[in-house]
């Protein structure tokens, strides 16, 4: 029993730790869906250039080798956000904004044709762009502390995922100060929840979509680098995460940045567990039966009642 205790306190604590990065990738899908309503495809593919940004940053082209082994791949995970936030920027500019915003909301229907194709040609350039330029070779950062482990008691936690799970916090309470308390923000929020009415109010909504768009691949890269520290990656891997975005998203209500933020510490929390009963094979597998069932009953997700004020 004692044995069946210890194990669950392990999976439990690696989950919330696990959950963390989730949650913020979370995030960043949820600010793009909650302010401008379109399901982006390429999220996870975001996710994959947020990785190699980090990579090059510290291994490949060395830029921050003279921090060492410890600050340099967090300091790089942090720069892989400006870095994805300024293609998102243009890609939103030239491509997104083409079936997004003011100029179709008038037509919404043929708009969201017009995103879903968008997104997934997005996601296939970027995909196979990614294999072009970074090749098919899994790559990864390694640190001192993705080897080293933190005793809690009978828990060994790997210190690389407590660091991810410690910079993740901070920067979801970095991005809830900012939706809250910043003027930016404020308009962000205004033009999610009313286009016509932020118009009216003198906020331009298609700069807001372009900006909400930026910020939230740019949070999703961040995850992305943090991830890059404790796994392997390649230009493929945004399709499996991806499909852990959504699930976390829907689990805490879309629309809601709260909700986001559970959602993704949920899912973190239920894959780990999973490994109590079930092969690792099957992990991906708990997360839909836990997310239809709180589907099936609260349809609206764990914070549905958030998704009107994001």
């Amino acid at each position: 029993m004692s044995q069946l205790i210890v194990s669950f306190l392990q999976a439990l604590a690696a989950g919330i730790v696990v959950g963390g990065a989730y949650a913020l990738m979370c995030i960043g899908l949820g600010i793009i869906f909650g302010s401008m309503r379109v399901i982006n495809f390429a999220q996870g593919d975001f996710m994959m250039l947020g990785m190699y940004a980090a990579f090059y940053l510290t291994t490949g082209w060395g830029i921050l080798t003279f921090l060492g082994p410890y600050a340099g791949p967090l300091l790089a995970a942090f720069l892989a956000g400006p870095i994805v936030f300024g293609i998102g920027w243009v890609l939103h500019r030239f491509i997104v904004s083409r079936v997004t915003g003011t100029g179709v909301v008038a037509s919404e229907g043929a708009g969201a044709y017009g995103q879903i194709i968008v997104t997934l040609g997005l996601s296939l350039i970027l995909q196979n762009g990614g294999l072009i330029v970074f090749g098919s070779s899994p790559a990864g950062i390694r640190t001192p502390l993705s080897h080293a482990s933190l005793a809690l008691g009978p828990v060994l936690l790997n210190q690389g995922r407590v660091a991810t799970f410690a910079v993740a916090v901070l920067l979801v309470v970095a991005v809830w100060l900012f939706l809250t308390r910043t003027r930016l923000g404020k308009g962000l929020r205004a033009a999610a929840d009313n286009s016509t009415a932020a118009l009216y109010m003198g906020i331009d909504v298609d700069r807001a979509h372009r900006l909400a768009w930026s910020i939230g691949v740019g949070i999703t890269a961040i995850a992305g680098g943090l991830l890059a520290t404790s796994q392997s990656f390649q230009p493929y891997v945004g399709f499996d995460y991806v499909i852990v975005m959504y699930a976390g998203v829907v689990l805490g209500g879309l629309g809601s940045i709260l909700g986001a933020f559970w959602g993704g510490l949920v899912i973190g929390i239920v894959q780990q567990m999973s490994t109590l009963v079930l092969p690792y094979q099957l992990q991906n597998t708990a997360i839909f039966v836990v997310f239809l069932l709180i589907i099936f009953l609260r349809p609206e997700g764990l914070f549905g009642r958030a998704t009107e004020r994001t």
